[in-house]
């Protein structure tokens, strides 16, 4: 998924609790849900960073390839730049795109 692309707001904005709690009808299992999917984006987003930096990854320390890794640096920027997995996850439960399940808790007996 490409996080660039998001409608997602780079910086901290302030929502109105009674929008996040229309789909579920409870506001904490609304905070509950956004928290589990930035969880899932922020993992999946170190996993792209950490395969892109491998790459770069030098077993040998010398002082000459610090400075020549410009690229390192530039896919650095990218991912700080990106919106903060939090915000993403709260667009995309905004938009719909969060697919969740309730628990069963009744039993059979």
């Amino acid at each position: 998924m490409d996080y660039k692309k998001s409608k997602a707001p780079i910086n901290t904005v302030t929502r109105n609790i009674m929008d996040l709690c229309q789909e579920t009808g409870n506001i904490y299992e609304s905070v509950a849900i956004i928290a589990k999917r930035a969880n899932q984006i922020s993992v999946e987003i170190k996993q792209d960073l950490s395969k892109k930096l491998q790459e770069f990854a030098s077993y040998n320390d010398s002082l000459e390839e610090v400075f020549e890794n410009r690229e390192q640096i530039e896919i650095s920027r990218y991912y700080e730049k990106l919106p903060k997995p939090t915000l993403l996850a709260t667009q995309e439960f905004i938009e719909g795109n969060v697919f969740w399940r309730e628990r069963d808790t009744t039993k059979d007996q």
